[in-house]
């Protein structure tokens, strides 16, 4: 797996490690490594939830009964980090070393190997996965002529942070022109998660207080989630995505993975699983590449463009426009149960290429 400056576990530069995954259909994925079931004991499953607004009013509730019951298994909450640590135990001992420098020599092609680059000479390889992430080096020396990422028009934040004694439900909450999200984990902390409309670039000198002028008085638990911060916790982050998605996810003996191939915005929280179905793929097209992208292009850059929509709906700005989509939410959600799962539907119905699988718990996948 190649890093522009690591060689090791792929992870988009701009989420930091403080983004957990949900892997619902990515579940499935890790199910076929045999992965899937210590996945699941390890993730905080979420229990009732929904989507409210800064005062606390609920727009919308979801339920976790009925969201396994729609995707054929629960969706689960999971730390990156934790992720990471499981696929790295699979491998002996040795296998994956970070920090360390690489770059792509040669591609390679059907006649030659690829060469990457490192400290201790030039490696040899039948294929090199690229994951260096949104600002991708890799891309960039591949399709010299793709205009690259673009600014999605907002920012985000990110903290892990232990809140002993405070019990909530998993909850998204929108405001104008910005939103905020607060989930526990099995561990005893918290996630949240922050974003805004502002300009690529702008930063304070303290994120926490940022934070705290901004969403300080909304609805519990966010006050107290901020207060249990220090600066040095948060993670700020500016959000980009491929408008224009690349030719292919392959050039020569270099599959490209995750954010190189498919940067997102976080709205539908589809990068890490994304990249996990990524990963999976591959194994059932070992000797084609041209298989990986006619099964994953398409997709991708649907999900891209279905994430590029929910972002400038969740963060409208206008005072109007906001009190029109709160008011539209909360009555469907009335009307129509399930409403929110359904949108979903497309994105989280994912099976790999290949049942059965590995696990023997689950039936996702199962009909």
């Amino acid at each position: 797996m190649l890093r522009a400056r690591r060689l090791g576990v792929e992870g988009p530069r701009h989420a930091g490690e403080h983004q957990p995954v949900r892997p619902g259909h990515a579940l499935r994925a890790l199910d076929v490594i045999g992965l899937g079931d210590e996945i699941r004991d390890l993730a905080a499953w979420q229990g009732d939830g929904g989507l409210r607004t800064p005062s606390g009013r609920r727009l919308s509730r979801t339920s976790a009964e009925a969201a396994a019951r729609r995707f054929s298994g629960p969706l689960a909450l999971l730390h990156r980090a934790t992720l990471i640590h499981s696929l790295a135990a699979l491998l002996p001992p040795g296998t994956v070393r970070t920090d360390a420098a690489a770059t792509l020599a040669d591609p390679g092609d059907v006649g030659r190997p690829a060469r990457v680059r490192t400290r201790d000479g030039e490696l040899e390889a039948d294929l090199v996965v690229a994951a260096d992430g949104i600002h991708s080096a890799v891309r960039e020396r591949l399709f010299p002529e793709h205009p690259g990422p673009v600014h999605s028009g907002f920012t985000t934040w990110r903290v892990v942070v232990p809140l002993p004694g405070v019990g909530f439900a998993s909850h998204e909450t929108w405001g104008r022109g910005c939103l905020w999200g607060t989930h526990p984990l099995k561990d005893g902390r918290v996630y949240a998660y922050a974003a805004a409309v502002a300009p690529a670039g702008e930063h304070a000198p303290d994120e926490r207080a940022g934070l705290l002028r901004r969403f300080g008085h909304w609805h519990d638990p966010i006050p107290a989630v901020i207060a249990a911060t220090r600066p040095e916790d948060v993670l700020r982050h500016d959000v980009h995505h491929l408008a224009a998605p690349l030719p292919a996810f392959h050039h020569g003996r270099v599959a490209l993975l995750g954010d190189t191939a498919h940067p997102m915005p976080p709205t539908l929280g589809q990068g890490g699983n994304q990249a996990v179905e990524d990963a999976i793929v591959p194994a059932h097209h070992a000797d084609a590449l041209a298989a990986c992208t006619a099964a994953r292009l398409p997709r991708t850059t649907a999900i891209t463009r279905q994430a590029v929509r929910a972002a400038r709906f969740s963060m409208s700005t206008g005072r109007a426009p906001t009190a029109v989509r709160d008011t539209a939410l909360a009555a469907l959600s009335r009307a129509v149960p399930g409403l929110l799962l359904r949108g979903f539907a497309s994105v989280a119905d994912w099976r790999p290429p290949q049942p059965p699988y590995a696990s023997g718990r689950s039936t996702a996948g199962k009909r």
